[in-house]
């Protein structure tokens, strides 16, 4: 999709089929064995098998390559295999990778996947250990040496000039972690499920890196997730109703980084997101208001405010009243801090649950759902509807 006109992807192609493993914090078993239960989840989802199958996308990050995951799951020849770079901002372009293959005729059935051991294995939350030089690498050399090693830390910066900029205080971020782990608490397979929050339980959570307290935080999750992506037409003859890609968009702003980009003139916003978000409304003809659930990536609860700001549903500085109101259902799956932390791939099939109508909180009537991707990096957002 272009920055500059609309573009004529939208309603070509339908997510059919989702599956995972289950959320934990040991596995027990290798990222590869956890992709390709997934893989297999999801087309037994769809009602395909793997020989149906002829393309693949997953992230840059993940150990498992796509030739390697068909090989393990029975897939056989290939047309079509794709990698989307910047960790969690690639999970809804993975989405627009497959559709892209099967609306230009490059593939007719495409899984995205993501698996990892992200708990048990390399934990994220650890921050930077070693880099081999790079020159995406050099942009950390001016954070790095000065404490900045986390990405809690890198969002932190962030964080505090929102608070500065709109006269909040860190209470603000609370009505996010709120509202992901109520919906977590009556979602079975959240690892937070039957374990609500107060806005209590938030402001008594430690600090991390001030301004975000330990419940401000995503989770660290082992698991897999995996989509089956295909034609419309084809979509309609499958079991499950298709969830429509009505729209699917990146997104890089201007003095880009990743999880670094302080030198901005205003670091209250996300203007990667801005960029995603002007697509998403162009090239569906929606806006907020037409939206009936929200999928927000949320590693860390600041950027889920800011990103309400920069799609619209509020004012610059009022997203936190927007959240605590419930205007819009939000994280219906209690979100990576109350469900499971697997890069967004998880947002994306909740999204595609409430699409379909069997979401654990389904909303009623919902049929155009938004998800977005990793925030601070380069990124990546989709809507999805149902058919018809």
């Amino acid at each position: 999709m272009s920055v500059r006109r609309r573009d004529v992807l939208g309603g070509r192609a339908a997510v059919v089929g989702i599956g995972a493993t289950e959320f934990s914090k040991d596995s027990g078993r290798s990222e590869l064995r956890l992709a390709v239960e997934a893989v297999g989840l999801a087309l037994a989802d769809a009602g395909l098998s793997p020989a149906d199958v002829d393309g693949m996308v997953t992230f840059t990050m993940d150990t498992n390559p796509e030739i390697t995951v068909a090989q393990a799951a029975g897939i056989g020849e290939l047309s079509f295999f794709s990698r989307v770079h910047y960790g969690g901002g690639a999970a809804c372009a993975t989405v627009q990778q497959a559709a892209l293959a099967v609306a230009s005729g490059v593939a007719e059935v495409v899984v995205c996947y993501r698996a990892f051991n992200e708990r048990s294995g390399r934990r994220f939350g650890s921050g930077v250990q070693h880099r081999e030089p790079s020159a995406e690498g050099a942009a950390l050399g001016w954070a790095l040496p000065f404490g900045l090693l986390t990405p809690a830390s890198w969002v932190a910066m962030a964080a505090q000039r929102y608070l500065h900029t709109y006269g909040l205080t860190p209470d603000a971020f609370g009505h996010v972690a709120v509202t992901d782990r109520k919906y977590a608490a009556t979602n079975p397979a959240a690892y937070f499920h039957g374990k609500p929050i107060t806005l209590a339980d938030h402001a008594a959570s430690r600090w991390i890196v001030e301004p975000l307290r330990l419940l401000d935080c995503c989770q660290e999750t082992d698991g897999g997730q995996a989509i089956v992506v295909t034609s419309v037409e084809r979509a309609r003859d499958l079991p499950k109703p298709p969830a429509v890609i009505t729209a699917a968009a990146q997104g890089a702003g201007r003095a880009q980084e990743q999880m670094t980009s302080f030198y901005r003139d205003d670091l209250s916003g996300l203007p990667e997101m801005s960029v995603v978000a002007r697509q998403l409304w162009r090239g569906s003809g929606l806006a907020p208001g037409d939206i009936d659930v929200g999928i927000l990536y949320d590693h860390f609860t600041p950027f889920v405010l800011m990103q309400l700001e920069e799609f619209g549903f509020c004012g610059p500085g009022e997203a936190a009243d927007f959240v605590a109101e419930e205007t819009l259902p939000l994280n219906t799956h209690g979100g990576q801090l109350g469900e499971a932390y697997l890069h967004g791939m998880n947002g994306i099939a909740e999204a595609v649950r409430q699409v379909r109508g069997t979401s654990v909180n389904q909303i009623p009537g919902a049929a155009r759902t938004l998800v977005t991707a990793g925030t601070g990096v380069p990124t990546s957002g989709l809507i999805l509807a149902a058919d018809g």
